[in-house]
């Protein structure tokens, strides 16, 4: 076909433009080095800032001369470009990670539920100022930027059992992980911080508070713990110790964490690892209280690379005892605990095979240990019934001391009489304060039960909700119906050899036990009532059988030389005076 010269010319074909691109493209970046200077490398990102770091360049500027500081090799960054949620669900827990800082926002129990009938959230979402959960802290030299503001680039692992994190400048770069079972408590943990190749120690933080913090006073259930294997010693601490700034303790640690008194999360290192515990003090403020109070953070590292198995969950000493055997000294049993184990086994065994319910397994073991105590009241009664026979005697010392005050050496006289006689006649005037005596552990190892035994937290009994915390009524019955149960046992019981001043100012101490169990949790009301209705029971039995002797034969007139007795008759002082 003949050229139509009027025609336009045809454009050039895909094989002439790309030669030609290529051309003005290298025309373009060779001109640029000459025009524009190059791009900055990103700056460090300060911990206040929300801002995502700097977008990502290809050949960052050098960054100037820093000890131990190499470029990773080929300086590649690793970043994402916006802030990601994610969460992973098991049996147990629902735990939702936020890449920015590669930090847990929010882990909540699914079997249990707080004070407030809602599921069991462990972490303090409500305060921003504080570090979250497996923050990194720096024990020495740090990056250039903030780890625990940048953001990771994330990525779940198969079946979502888990979620790794990575972070890179081109010189620092940061890894962590997360990988959990299906139905366990048991979790593990690694973090690593490389500037180059040379590993950073530091440490995986939990702060800001932990547990259920909807309980009066959280902060104070609050501590840091840990494991001294060379001890074989369980070491707390709370938010005093680290109040002139963070405390660290390392060693030979099996387990190092935070607890309140029924949950912990704690880590255990591999065999033969070192564990560093640092414990913190932050002023937080939950979103129930008015005013911040001190709460113990921890953070544990176990060198450069942490590679730690993480337990977070009840304690539960069946639960604890196979992950570690030595994490059940974690439930700490006080100062009575040879009682106050055993006794919370004979509480669930009773609870398992007898009852059913917590509430009347402590009515039953109340009563068994009442039981188990009746010789001693029987001795104790017999005491006071050769108190009362002592009684003409006793007030006639009295009598004869009558108008001395206290501070008169002459009363001391008076006492050694007394104390003579008790001797004489052997009679101890305490033996009837023994099966109290004897209770008193008993009445301690039941507080601490109560306090510390997750099986008793939110156990229900007829009207009472928690076995473990005070009654929810606006009125608390038990403590009531305690003070007046109190009142009658104490009018049951002779009160021999006490002076009637005395005996006036015991009746206010029902009052007094009333005040003290009020806020005290409704178990612990409960089992000294149950107490109190034996002790009742007991001491009519025993009125019944053995009988308070006479009155008469018991009192005696004032001793008073010279002066004729009085007639008890009233007509015969009318004729006198007739």
């Amino acid at each position: 076909m003949p050229n139509n010269p009027s025609a336009p010319p045809e454009p050039p074909s895909l094989q002439k433009r790309l030669p030609l691109a290529l051309a003005l493209m290298m025309l373009v970046l060779l001109v640029s080095q000459y025009l524009f200077k190059p791009a900055p490398g990103p700056k460090p990102v300060t911990p206040t800032s929300k801002e995502p770091p700097a977008a990502v360049v290809k050949k960052p500027a050098a960054p100037p001369p820093t000890e131990n500081v190499a470029p990773a090799p080929g300086g590649a960054q690793i970043h994402a470009d916006a802030e990601a949620l994610n969460t992973i669900d098991t049996d147990l827990y629902r735990v939702v990670f936020s890449n920015r800082g590669a930090i847990v926002k929010s882990w909540v129990l699914k079997k249990f539920q707080d004070d407030a009938g809602k599921p069991l959230e462990l972490i303090n979402t409500a305060d921003k100022n504080i570090p979250a959960p497996f923050s990194i802290d720096f024990t020495g030299q740090k990056p250039r930027f903030d780890p625990n503001t940048v953001l990771y680039q994330a990525k779940v692992l198969p079946d979502e059992k888990g979620i790794e994190y990575e972070y890179s400048d081109g010189s620092a770069t940061i890894r962590k992980s997360f990988v959990f079972s299906r139905d366990s408590y048991l979790s593990t943990v690694k973090s690593e911080v490389l500037q180059g190749s040379t590993p950073i120690p530091h440490l995986l933080s939990w702060r800001g508070g932990f547990g259920d913090q909807t309980v009066h006073s959280a902060s104070a259930a609050v501590h840091t713990v840990h494991y001294d294997a060379g001890a074989s010693k369980l070491i707390t601490k709370s938010a005093k110790d680290a109040k002139n700034g963070p405390f660290t303790d390392s060693g030979n640690f099996t387990f190092g964490g935070i607890e309140d008194n029924f949950f912990a999360a704690v880590a255990l290192p591999a065999d033969g690892n070192s564990l560093e515990v640092r414990t913190y003090s932050d002023n937080v403020t939950l979103p129930h209280e008015e005013k911040p109070s001190a709460y113990a953070g921890v953070g544990v590292g176990s060198g450069a690379q942490n590679d730690l198995s993480l337990f977070v969950g009840p304690k539960d000493i069946d639960i604890l005892r196979q992950v570690n055997p030595k994490l059940s000294t974690i439930i700490n049993w006080g100062f009575f605990g040879i009682i106050a184990k055993p006794l919370f086994l004979w509480l669930n065994w009773t609870r398992d095979h007898w009852t059913g319910n917590y509430g009347w397994a402590i009515v039953v073991v109340t009563l068994i240990i009442n039981i188990a105590l009746f010789p001693l009241r029987i001795s104790s009664l017999k005491s006071a019934r050769r108190m009362q026979k002592l009684q003409p005697q006793i007030q006639a010392i009295n009598a004869k001391y009558k108008n001395i005050s206290l501070r008169d050496p002459r009363k001391a006289e008076q006492n050694q009489e007394v104390m003579a006689l008790y001797k004489k006649e052997g009679v101890n005037p305490v033996g009837g304060c023994l099966p109290m005596l004897i209770q008193l552990p008993f009445l301690y190892a039941f507080y601490q039960v109560l306090s510390i035994a997750i099986e008793l937290r939110h156990a229900p009994w007829l009207w009472v909700k928690d076995l473990s915390a005070a009654e929810s009524l606006p009125i608390h019955l038990l403590p009531i119906i305690l003070v007046v149960t109190q009142f009658y046992s104490q009018k049951l019981t002779p009160a021999a050899g006490v002076d009637p001043n005395q005996q006036r100012m015991m009746m206010f101490m029902p009052l007094l036990f009333g005040f003290m169990f009020y806020y005290l949790s409704a178990g612990l009301v409960l089992y000294y009532l149950t107490g109190n209705l034996v002790g009742i029971a007991f001491q009519l039995i025993i009125n019944r059988f053995m009988p308070t002797p006479p009155s008469s034969a018991l009192s005696v007139a004032p001793a008073n030389k010279g002066a004729p007795p009085k007639s008890p008759v009233k007509g015969t002082v009318k004729s006198k005076s007739a």
